[in-house]
């Protein structure tokens, strides 16, 4: 799925303004970012004025927005990165993609900029295998079939509620992972789908996220179905 076919009224691109001057990273995401609607969040802790380049269709909220919604003892939980979940929050879109203020686009082997959007918005689209999983490539891609021996009773696949990326030239470890690994950084570029986590929702139903590079995206309805259990 190319950029040109997805319905861009159904996408809100989330950013945690951690860093008052989005200039350079809002440049190197504008092939992808044209034509969507993003909504910035301002760590209420950050006292300098926001630095947006013209071009893009932004909401920006701040402490005082956060303050009018859930109330001035609630605000300290959206703080530090956390303020990207007052995005969530006031999104009405069907996707959502998060996408931090410190990270910029992958490139693939052949150097050419990775489109994480529309990426992710195929995995949301395609059903997910996370129960016999394909390390070669994605069945459902188009032109692509199930390898010899995968079982015709799985190849319906579940339905993915959130796509997740995956850092590059960063340690994508968790925060044990962190203080116990040598690895300092993954510089490997993993194409879509080519892993898959499993989340589990308060059912202990396992639900799948496929990973790609760069960014988060959710399919609101599916997230909040299966995974908040709404």
């Amino acid at each position: 799925m190319s950029s040109a076919e997805i319905n861009k009224n159904e996408v809100d691109i989330v950013i945690g303004a951690l860093n008052a001057d989005l200039t350079q990273f809002l440049n190197s995401w504008k092939p992808f970012f044209s034509g969507f609607h993003l909504i910035i969040v301002k760590d209420p802790e950050l006292k300098d004025d926001l630095n947006i380049p013209e071009g893009f269709d932004v909401d920006v909220y701040s402490k005082p927005d956060i303050e009018k919604v859930v109330g001035a003892a609630n605000s300290a939980m959206f703080s530090g990165y956390s303020c990207r979940y007052f995005g969530y929050l006031v999104s009405k879109k069907k996707y959502i993609v998060s996408i931090d203020d410190d990270c910029v686009p992958a490139k693939d082997p052949k150097g050419v900029l990775v489109d994480a959007v529309s990426q992710h918005v195929t995995n949301l689209e395609n059903p997910a295998t996370p129960l016999f999983f394909n390390t070669l490539y994605d069945p459902y891609c188009e032109g692509a079939d199930f390898v010899r021996g995968y079982p015709f009773s799985l190849r319906s696949g579940v339905p993915c509620a959130a796509s997740c990326g995956l850092w590059l030239n960063l340690a994508d470890l968790d925060a044990k992972g962190n203080d116990t690994s040598e690895v300092v950084s993954n510089r490997g570029f993993i194409p879509p789908a080519l892993g898959v986590l499993c989340l589990f929702s308060k059912s202990k139903e396992q639900m799948p996220f496929k990973k790609i590079c760069n960014g988060t995206f959710f399919n609101t309805d599916m997230f909040e179905r299966l995974v908040c259990g709404y």
